[in-house]
């Protein structure tokens, strides 16, 4: 039987783990739940990975993302280690698909979100798994103290019921105290092994600057590294602006944002990886499951949501173990402002009232009724209707979710798909037969490179103007081509699925949750008041705040943060300025030579010339024709 860094040799080329990698995989190996706090690139994933490949089985990896499990099977499958994502897309015929090749097909991995992990079909096809782990990624979710609370998390548990036998490991880079009572209790863990690394990275430079020209101190940051960097910006439209203005000033940028396409995101990152560009101008969508060793700066251009998000953001920075910057950008308006779009975030629960009321309105749900089935809500439309802003009913149905009156469908706003059902030949007979349709399956070969092999997201407003026809008519056009067998096109969910999780009985409902619903906005507001107090706080060392936030006791100062950095220069200042008195001292009584004068000050002779040439200037001394230094 293998070993454990047999295994790492063999799939990663890695000659020795990183500390505490080792005795986390030990732990799970020997069947414990087991917990692991590692910061961000901290390598969590081989802690799950390398025990399933040691044994027989499949692991169930339960992760909020698409994208991160994505990323995560693509590199699996680059080492020959099979795995699948089991997402929303699938229709029945394909999920029975998967789980007939995760009894039969030798696949290791099964991703799913928690959302997906709450189907009873899907649970019980689960049930009948071999299942050797279930590993719980960004296990923070799972409580409401954390920074990215999802109510679906707190379901998870249903694995453990499933499979009593089995043990769980759950993983995460940002867990205060508080947070990792909560994972403990509703993963209903006893006695769980706990590993928890320092967040302490010596290499890191956590650098606030308080200034209003923000664009020209970002020049000279990026002028200084000359190497790969990120800066975070607080929306879409400031990436494109942003990475615009950078490229005028001659820097190598891109951005990107949640509103891409797969194509634009997977382009934009391949040019920063390779550096082709070496300045990635992004919102906090970027850099989830990244992992490029040499970058040298992260900036951030705006307030953080929190300390959490922060410090997971500033990881990404010198992962090579070589000097990196985590610099933050701030003025004083950007307090105020994001003070301002926080309270756009928090439903109040008078709101909350009328949207659930207007809600069951809207959706012709009777009084003291319990519509359990899933239903379809056009959000433009019921805000229109009611003359909603749409942000905040989506805030507010957000807060109904959190506090367990509704659940939410995880594929709102999912952008169209197309898969490829025709192979090569029929493509070309089709073609030559249907001129018409034949363009749009030539354009779609041509825009989106690999999607005769694999499902692609289009975006249909960009392909009709391509062929200079409307939206409307391209997408019929796809639906012909869908039902010539040629594609399967799945239009983008505009529509937000929603199901009630309680009777609805209006004021009454929303009442017996509104302590909760307190809870949470002041919950949100604290998060921002901890990242301003960490902001403002220019006397402690940003390393020790940060500690001291996760539970780390007696952290030592980093001296290479600002605030260190201005430490060491006061120090110098009181030195050198009495070191000018003992100087002043020294000649009042007589004129002396450089040497004559190292015999009384004991520091370098460069420091101390330094000094006098200072002195100089600020005409206090001079050379007589001695060449002696003298007062004047």
């Amino acid at each position: 039987m293998s070993t454990p860094l047999e295994i790492l040799q063999k799939y990663w080329n890695f000659s020795t783990f990183r500390e505490p990698q080792e005795a986390i995989i030990k732990s799970v190996i020997e069947n414990k739940n087991t917990i692991a706090l590692l910061p961000t690139g901290g390598g969590k994933s081989l802690c799950y990975q390398i025990p399933t490949l040691l044994a027989d089985g499949i692991c169930i990896v339960i992760s909020p993302l698409i994208a991160l499990m994505q990323d995560q099977i693509n590199n699996l499958e680059n080492k020959g280690i099979k795995a699948v994502l089991l997402s929303s897309q699938l229709s029945t015929n394909e999920i029975n698909i998967i789980f007939d090749n995760l009894h039969f097909g030798n696949y290791k991995f099964l991703y799913l979100s928690p959302e997906k992990l709450q189907s009873e079909f899907i649970q019980e096809k689960i049930k009948h798994l071999p299942v050797s782990l279930v590993a719980i990624d960004e296990a923070h979710c799972i409580s409401e103290w954390g920074h990215d609370f999802r109510p679906s998390y707190l379901k998870i548990s249903i694995l453990k019921e499933l499979h009593p036998q089995v043990p769980f490991i759950a993983l995460t880079a940002t867990a205060t105290h508080l947070v990792l009572k909560d994972i403990i209790q509703y993963l209903g863990f006893d006695n769980p092994q706990v590993f928890k690394k320092s967040f302490y990275r010596k290499n890191l430079a956590y650098q606030i600057y308080h200034l209003e020209d923000k664009l020209t101190k970002l020049k000279q940051i990026l002028q200084k590294i000359n190497a790969p960097a990120i800066i975070y910006v607080q929306n879409r439209k400031m990436t494109k602006e942003l990475s615009l203005q950078l490229k005028n000033f001659g820097f190598k940028t891109n951005f990107y944002h949640g509103g891409l396409t797969v194509e634009e995101k997977q382009k934009s990152l391949n040019q920063w990886v390779k550096e082709e560009t070496s300045i990635m101008v992004a919102t906090n969508a970027f850099g989830m499951g990244i992992d490029k060793p040499n970058v040298r700066a992260v900036i951030h251009l705006n307030i953080p949501s929190s300390i959490e998000n922060y410090i997971q953001e500033a990881g990404r920075g010198g992962r090579d173990g070589k000097k990196s910057f985590s610099v933050v950008l701030v003025d004083e308006g950007d307090y105020y402002q994001g003070e301002q779009q926080l309270l756009r975030t928090l439903p109040t629960v008078s709101f909350i009232k009328e949207v659930y009321f207007k809600l069951n309105q809207y959706l012709k749900i009777p009084y003291g009724d319990w519509i359990q089935d899933w239903l379809s809500l056009d959000l433009d439309e019921f805000c229109t209707h009611y003359n909603f802003h749409k942000n905040n009913v989506f805030y507010a149905l957000k807060m109904l979710e959190n506090v367990k009156i509704i659940n939410l469908d995880e594929n709102f706003n999912r952008k169209s798909t197309v898969t490829f059902l025709a192979n090569n030949h029929e493509i070309f007979n089709y073609v030559d037969k249907n001129e018409e349709l034949g363009k749009i399956l030539q354009l779609l070969l041509r825009t989106y490179g690999g999607i005769i092999d694999f499902p692609s997201t289009i975006n249909e407003t960009s392909l009709a103007k391509k062929l200079e026809i409307s939206v409307d008519l391209l997408k019929n056009q796809l639906v012909k081509l869908t039902e010539d067998e040629m594609i399967n096109y799945v239009p983008s969910n505009i529509h937000l699925q929603l199901t009630f999780l309680v009777p609805r009985e209006d004021e009454r409902t929303v009442n017996l949750k509104s302590t909760r619903i307190s809870q949470r906005n002041d919950l949100k507001q604290q998060k921002f008041n901890e990242i301003v107090r960490f902001l403002k706080n220019d006397t402690t060392c940003r390393n020790i705040q940060l500690l001291h936030y996760f539970g780390e006791e007696k952290p030592t100062k980093c001296t290479i943060c600002d605030v260190c950095l201005d430490e060491k220069v006061s120090k110098n200042k009181n030195s050198t300025k009495e070191i000018e008195n003992q100087l002043i001292k020294i000649l009042n009584e007589q004129p002396k030579s450089i040497h004559e004068l190292n015999d009384f000050i004991d520091i370098d002779r460069k420091t101390l010339l330094d000094i006098l040439h200072l002195m100089i200037e600020r005409n206090i001394i001079n050379l007589n024709l001695q060449n002696k230094f003298q007062l004047k």
